[in-house]
């Protein structure tokens, strides 16, 4: 079966995150000093010393969400706050309560992520025409905010923008279960596991958020899985569901991608796809 339809992921598969997320950076570590009653060079002392540890660690750290690690913590400079601040919260002892750990982490992510700048990588704009002179349903799904993502999109301006559609806050860290829940989903496993020498912890696939929002895309441009082609640079945030619904997927792999996540998309034999190109895409697509 051909594909007839594209699902993008968008932070880190079609923008240099390392660029974009350096003012993120920076705004999310002077508001975590604000939340730690700690002055800024003091954090920045140990957040050096915190983001050092997770760096070698990395398949021992994560982004925490309820008690599940649900991605990664070094992926991309997002994650690597997070960990980094839940870090710091631990040594300093502030915001044990998880549920309000979590919103204070979710409400910096989004007060950050507002400065964030503009830095696509410099095929995007071909990739994404090339994408939309197809004719096909093309979508970018992204945990960030739909305005935000529209924005950098249209000044971007590739042709055939207004075809581009952009499905945000998807929330594709979320474990729980759609609404409602049908018997696709119901047939995902609640996780898949690789060698412990690859990734000692179980890959969660039951991310019902973002099933909704595919389901929503499938329903529109009726579509199915197995026809669609989803992108992106994050395994278990990207590629790891829609895989399992069936779909075909490209890993946009990063320079510092994780082993599990290469072995992941390998073992997906035709329907999996590793390259740090964005162009990849395009034979697939068309084939």
């Amino acid at each position: 079966m051909g594909i007839r339809c594209v699902v993008l992921d968008f932070d880190g598969t079609f923008t240099d995150v390392a660029a974009e997320g350096a003012p993120f950076v920076r705004h999310y570590k002077s508001h975590l000093a604000r939340v730690l009653g700690q002055d800024e060079g003091t954090v920045e002392a140990a957040w050096q010393e915190e983001e050092a540890a997770v760096i070698a660690g990395a398949q021992a750290f994560g982004w925490d969400v309820g008690g599940r690690v649900v991605a990664p913590a070094t992926a991309d400079p997002y994650l690597l706050s997070n960990c980094v601040a839940r870090q710091l919260m631990d040594r300093y002892g502030v915001l044990p309560d998880p549920s309000e750990r979590h919103e204070t982490l979710q409400e910096m992510y989004r007060e950050a992520y507002k400065l964030t700048g503009m830095a696509f990588k410099s095929e995007a704009k071909e990739v994404l025409e090339a994408l939309l002179a197809t004719q096909l349903p093309v979508w970018v799904v992204t945990n960030a905010h739909t305005d935000l993502v529209d924005a950098k999109l249209t000044k971007l301006a590739p042709k055939g923008r207004e075809r581009l559609k952009v499905l945000g806050d998807a929330r594709k860290y979320l474990i729980e279960e759609p609404q409602p829940v049908d018997a696709r989903f119901s047939a995902v496993p609640d996780t898949v596991s690789f060698d412990k020498g690859l990734l000692p912890r179980p890959v969660y696939l039951r991310r019902g958020r973002y099933y909704e929002a595919l389901r929503s895309i499938w329903k529109e441009t009726g579509t199915e899985p197995e026809a669609t082609l989803v992108a992106g640079d994050i395994y278990e945030l990207d590629l790891a569901l829609p895989a399992a619904l069936g779909a075909h997927v490209q890993f946009v792999s990063r320079e510092n991608a994780l082993p599990y996540e290469l072995k992941a998309v390998e073992q997906l034999g035709p329907r999996g796809g590793v390259d740090r190109s964005l162009r990849a895409i395009l034979p697939r697509v068309r084939a």
